[in-house]
């Protein structure tokens, strides 16, 4: 059974009189310990998708099921605690606490944990700070250390609660071309020896190019679905010459292939009042670092006054 499975997946905003598509019909499925890459052009909706993936918005028609367990119908609390359960989420700004150390902030995701002693948690978090060779940097503050050591705080951290998946929004975005090629091994070893499961939403052509598979959205579509790194850049730059699943000028919408063509033109199995999403770019980062930190940041708050 997959991991990841959506189907017919679609994501309405309503501005105003107008409906805004930002998904339109997206089905796939990610099985357990894949590396998935997901590119498009500003506006794709890769950003609606990841807050799908990530059970922090919930689709306005289709179905997902994460790990066997249907979301599409969940509570915010409901989806609030499979996404704790099952999913790490990176940033590319780190978003690490600057008051406390290394140490502290990847303890964070577990410290309401009912079900993890203190010192449980401090011995995990320890654990994974070695993993990500930051043993000797235990007590630092996210101030003290390099932009390429705080990203492995932030992985360390997404890895505390032993998620299935791993999602990544640009995590090499703020770092030098040496610092995100480090990021990338480590990132790369966690799914190669780790078997853990990554998405990661890029628009850098050399952090794809390590993922297992490729993902092209355009206007809410699932443009492109390869291995081929080649034909992921065509797809990219090239919407009218590779469709969906390699098949030339198509692409799937609503369950149905059509021509690419016919769809920029026409709006195919959308009212005239919707129109394919072109600058409607949700701000995931944001969201997933107010909805996660914002408890710890208060209680660690607490505990330093």
């Amino acid at each position: 059974m997959p991991l990841i499975e959506l189907d017919d997946i679609h994501k309405i905003y309503q501005l105003g009189q107008t409906e805004v598509a930002a998904l339109c019909g997206v089905s796939l499925t990610v099985d357990g310990a894949e590396f998935v890459a997901v590119m498009g052009p500003s506006g794709s909706g890769k950003s609606t998708l990841m807050n799908t993936l990530g059970c922090l918005d919930r689709p306005t028609r289709g179905t997902y099921s994460l790990d066997g367990e249907e979301v599409s119908k969940m509570s915010a609390n409901g989806r609030a605690d499979l996404r704790n359960r099952k999913i790490g989420f990176v940033f590319q700004n780190f978003n690490l606490l600057a008051r406390t150390s290394a140490l502290e902030n990847v303890e964070l995701p577990l410290l309401y944990s009912r079900h993890v002693s203190p010192r449980q948690r401090r011995k995990r978090a320890k654990e994974l700070l070695e993993r990500v060779g930051l043993g000797d940097r235990m007590d630092h503050h996210p101030g003290q250390l390099s932009g390429g050591q705080q990203q492995r705080v932030a992985i360390a951290r997404a890895l505390v609660n032993e998620p299935a998946i791993l999602m990544a929004d640009e995590p090499t975005g703020n770092l030098d071309s040496r610092t995100s090629s480090e990021v990338m091994r480590l990132l790369c070893k966690l799914n190669d020896e780790g078997g853990i499961t990554l998405v990661i939403v890029t628009h850098e052509q050399v952090v794809a190019r390590h993922a297992k598979r490729i993902l092209i959205l355009r206007d809410g579509l699932v443009e492109c679905d390869t291995s081929d790194f080649s034909a992921a850049l065509h797809a990219l730059h090239g919407p009218e010459t590779v469709g969906y699943g390699g098949s030339p000028g198509a692409c799937r919408l609503g369950g149905e292939v059509c021509l690419w063509g016919a769809f920029r033109g026409s709006q195919v199995g959308h009212s005239d009042r919707r129109k394919p999403r072109s600058s409607l770019v949700v701000d995931l980062s944001q969201q997933l670092f107010d909805l996660l930190t914002t408890p710890f940041a208060k209680a660690f708050g607490d505990r330093q006054r």
